[in-house]
């Protein structure tokens, strides 16, 4: 043991909800440890959002010079240098890197030591050869793919969302196993950039989105050529470099040259000796309270490791929770009710508070579905992005819930999320002004169906305007 610290926190893992945990509570004042054995920056700024994101952009630019007929422009074949792509998902990251290097947190005034943490009581920690006491841990380990026990594939080469973006060669034809929303968007991302793709799902594609929006979504992808097999069960996989073969539980082989695991994700908390500080868990993460507090009290969770929804947005906001309670001592509580999340295929995916399912069951008759199609709005019309739907769902004038698909879903949904987030009423969008024209509009119009027969389909409304009238 070469080193002995004592410090104020203790942050295990660099993935976004650590360095907002970090960053955070150094410049208020606190002493503070960063654990990270890994790449600063987490799962995802190297293999998850960032990189993802700008493989679809790279699609994106050559989707559009297959499409554009309807404006007058002629389509053409777009020569795809499939490792030039991938430069491109690599330059961002290293574009973004600095922000979350270990030399700007030591900048900062992070002690930042890259190893491994392993508890050896309810507030020390081993890392490598230095040993850390901490008046309050949180961890912040993330997550990793979920690869299944699946009869076969440890002798297959295949991918993973850890892998995938180092590939430079494109596949020929990859095939995908998970229809969630990493598997979709790679999925289209792979067939724009010219590779034939299949999808397997067991269950439901987009299984977890509302099913009226993601039909929607999953009839461009389709349209685009991805073939989306539900219901495919993987029950073995043979073959070798080049040449793999999928076995569904149905009698059904696909062939194809590469394979990507996309099945789910499991918290990195099964390698912590978490026994030994008192901390429950379970595959999905560390058992935590409302506070994010496990049943250690002096030790957090927060993002992926706290076993919720699995986003980089909530991490940061359980980093701000984390914030409040240990630095400072007040009562905060962490909530999923106004928590946005998008998938970004195209069209987009978005999702905040309560599905219309989730609402219909919660709140029955005394529910309003608010209902808007993009092919009213008029920007959606210029630029021929009129496949969409809003879905506003509000209970006794408040909203509840609201879904997206369409162009920039992700970013409409951010209104919603505001006014979930604060408890406004659906007044506050019908009252807004939006520039027009804009797909923001979208918002404002899908609220405004709340007064549609209220004031327009209303026998009072007309006689009191008929009554003014004659004076």
């Amino acid at each position: 043991m070469s080193g002995i610290l004592k410090t104020d926190l203790l942050v295990i893992g660099g993935g976004s909800g650590g360095l907002s945990v970090a960053a955070g509570a150094v410049q208020m004042g606190a002493d503070v440890v960063l654990l990270e054995a890994g790449k600063m920056g987490g799962d995802c700024l190297n293999y998850g959002c960032v990189p993802s994101k700008a493989l679809l952009a790279a699609s994106k630019h050559a989707n559009a010079m297959t499409t554009g007929a309807p404006f007058g422009v002629s389509p053409t074949v777009p020569q795809v240098d499939y490792a030039q792509a991938k430069d491109h998902v690599h330059r961002v990251i290293g574009q973004i890197e600095p922000h979350d290097s270990q030399e700007r947190f030591e900048g900062l005034g992070v002690k930042v030591i890259r190893e491994h943490g392993r508890f050896l009581r309810h507030d020390t920690v081993d890392a490598g050869n230095t040993r850390i006491t901490a008046r309050r841990i949180v961890i912040a380990t993330g997550s990793r793919p979920f690869v299944p026990p699946i009869p076969g594939l440890e002798d297959v080469p295949y991918e993973t969302n850890e892998t995938l973006f180092d590939l430079r060669e494109r596949p020929d034809h990859l095939i995908i196993i998970g229809g969630g929303p990493i598997g979709m968007e790679m999925a289209q991302a792979h067939r724009r950039l010219g590779s034939k793709v299949t999808v397997l799902e067991g269950l439901k594609a987009l299984g977890k989105d509302d099913p009226e929006l993601a039909e929607i979504a999953l009839g461009r992808i389709r349209a685009e050529g991805v073939e989306i097999v539900e219901g495919a069960m993987a029950d073995r996989i043979s073959g070798g470099p080049g040449d793999i073969t999928v076995h569904t539980k149905d009698g059904v082989s696909y062939h194809g040259t590469h394979l990507l695991m996309a099945v789910g994700r499991q918290a990195n908390v099964d390698d912590m000796d978490l026994e030994k500080a008192g901390i429950d868990y379970t595959r999905a993460g560390v058992t935590v309270n409302a506070a994010l507090k496990s049943s250690n009290r002096r030790v957090y969770a927060i993002g992926d490791a706290a076993g919720g929804l699995q986003f980089t947005h909530v991490a940061g906001y359980h980093a701000g929770i984390v914030i409040r309670s240990a630095l400072f001592g007040l009562p905060a509580k962490a909530s999923t009710a106004h928590i946005p999340w998008a998938t970004y295929t195209d069209p987009e995916i978005a999702q905040v508070g309560l599905t219309e399912a989730e609402a219909r069951k919660k709140h029955g008759i005394f529910l309003e579905v608010l209902r808007f199609q993009y092919d009213g709005n008029d920007r959606a019309l210029a630029e021929g992005a009129t496949t969409g739907l809003i879905k506003v769902m509000v209970h006794k004038g408040r909203p509840v819930g609201a879904s997206i698909v369409g162009a920039q879903a992700g970013e409409l949904i951010q209104t919603w999320a505001l006014v979930l987030a604060n408890k406004l009423k659906i007044g506050a969008v019908a009252n807004m002004v939006a520039p027009y024209p804009t797909l923001g509009e979208i918002n404002k119009r899908a609220a405004g169906q709340y007064y549609t027969p209220r004031l327009f389909e209303s026998d009072r409304v007309k006689k009191i305007v008929r009554f003014v009238q004659r004076f």
